[in-house]
This record gives structure tokens, sequence and C-alpha cells, in this order.
């Protein structure tokens, strides 16, 4: 990747330091438990557990993403939409809540699977592949991939993507290993010509926004709820073209953890009904 050419002063300027705040804010925040994880992963050889095992312990182990919707810290707390609904859950049984940010959806989805963590809890669209690495639970709350790329400078501006048409030779940036990427070979095939996917590690939506708005790269795609509730950070950004119908979302568990599965989906069925979830929908994803 190409460095950044050297802002100038003005408003742009003043985005471009503004945003690597945010990028720099979104690296802190989760190097430390990164770190921790390929510290104590590398000592402890965990194996999965089902949902007699953790209330043995008395330890609920989740894995997220750090981002302005899953899991952020707010001045001295702890904030986001899975991280209350894991709260809310943890408590209901009795359990302490362990929550680790980890920016690569493989490194969360490998960590799941071999047993480091529990719950793989953020905003998951179920696809074919998943479903042969975890077992879901019934749907959390309904989402699409967007496209997110800088607003038209003017009507003849040729890099902005008008239509999916348009898509066609252009590289699109994304999480490394991201479900996404299997909608965008479907789309490719869908306007019968190549979009390019370049796959970033370690790097969550939030960063790849950035990094959009920044003018290091064009297009990447990410979640609607995360990308408009980044406007504010990025207002030079247009996220209005869909790259994906309305998927469901879930949580995913280990393929060997059915009684933790079974938990979940109760809980779930009762709580999604609760004016309790009403409120935290109304709070992270209106």
């Amino acid at each position: 990747m190409n460095e950044p050419a050297k802002p100038q002063r003005g408003l742009k300027y003043k985005r471009f330091k503004k945003s690597l705040w945010v990028g720099f804010a979104i690296f802190a925040g989760v190097l430390i438990g990164n770190l921790y994880n390929d510290i104590i992963g590398s000592r402890h050889k965990y194996k999965p557990r089902d949902y007699a095992a953790i209330v043995k312990s008395g330890i609920l182990r989740a894995v997220t993403e750090y981002n302005s919707i899953s899991f952020h810290v707010d001045a001295d707390s702890v904030d986001g939409f899975h991280y209350a609904l894991l709260q809310t859950f943890a408590k209901s049984k009795g359990l302490k809540l362990e929550v680790t940010p980890i920016m690569s959806f493989e490194e969360r989805l490998r960590g799941v699977v071999e047993g480091r963590f529990d719950i793989l809890a953020n905003s998951t669209t179920i696809t074919t592949d998943l479903q042969d690495s975890l077992l879901f639970t019934h749907p959390i709350q309904v989402s699409r991939q967007v496209l997110v790329q800088r607003k038209a400078k003017n009507e003849d501006d040729t890099t902005f993507i008008k239509n999916h048409l348009n898509l066609a030779e252009k590289t699109i940036y994304v999480a490394k290993g991201s479900p996404v990427i299997v909608r965008i070979h479907n789309l490719s095939n869908e306007i019968g010509d190549s979009i390019k996917v370049k796959e970033i590690e370690k790097y969550g939506p939030e960063q790849l926004l950035a990094l959009v708005s920044n003018g290091d790269i064009d297009y990447a795609v990410c979640d609607a709820n995360i990308a408009k509730a980044s406007l504010k950070d990025f207002p030079n950004l247009d996220v209005s073209i869909d790259i994906s119908f309305s998927q469901f979302c879930s949580w995913g568990v280990n393929k060997t953890a059915f009684s933790l599965l079974d938990t979940l989906n109760v809980w779930l069925d009762k709580f999604l009904k609760t004016p309790d979830f009403k409120k935290l929908q109304e709070k992270y994803l209106q």
C-alpha cells in the first residue's frame, strides 16, 4: 500500500488528523487484548467448553471486535451493543464475563474453534462456510454490507461508484477472512466482470473507513450499522451503495457446545422480545 500523501492545512488536514486519532484509539484499544491472547494462548492449551463446564468455572469467555457497535471504551467505561447483551446474559446466569477484543476475524474464529473463547459475539453473518466451523444462535439483529467510498467531488468524478456495474475492475478492501468476500465474488459474477478483493490483516471496519477517508484506498466494504455510526467522524464518506441484501447476524459457539447453544437460544428468544432489548437497539443500532 502506498504511503498517504502529506496532508495539507485546512479542513482536509483537520479531517486527516481526526482520522489518525480515531485509528490510533482503535489500535490502542485492541493491542492489549491481542498481546494478551498471543501470550496466554502460547502458554495454555485450551479445549472447547460446553455450558456445564462454563457454569462450573463461573466465567464466560467471549471474543468480539473493537468498534463503535460491538465493544469499545467510552471515557473510563466499556460500552457496546454486544458487550451489553453479553453482560445481561452472563448476569442472568450468575456468570462473570470476560470479553477480549480482537480485530482479525480469522483470529476470532480460530479462538472459538480452539476453545480459547466460548462465544464469538459480534455481528457475524451466517454463511455456508462458517457453518462448517461454528454453531450459530438464533438471529440477534439484521444488517447488510455496504460499499464505503468518498463522496463525489463533482458530477464527472469517475472514482465515485453510482451502481454495481461501476465496480468492474475496481479493487475493494476488506478485513482478512471476512464473510463478505463470498458476497463480493458472487456480485462479480452477477455483473459479469471482475471485482478485485484485497484482504487487510488485523484491520477492522473503522480502520478501513479511515483509510478510505484519508485517500489511502478508494473502496472498502463493511457492516452498515458500523459505517453509519462512523459517519460523524468521516463526513466525507458515502455508504449509500448496498453490497449485500439484509442478512441475519448471530453469535457463534464451538461445534461441540450444543448445551451452550441451547441455553443462549432459550435466553435470546425471551430477551429479544423485551423492552430492554428494544432500548439496546435504539441506543446502538438506530
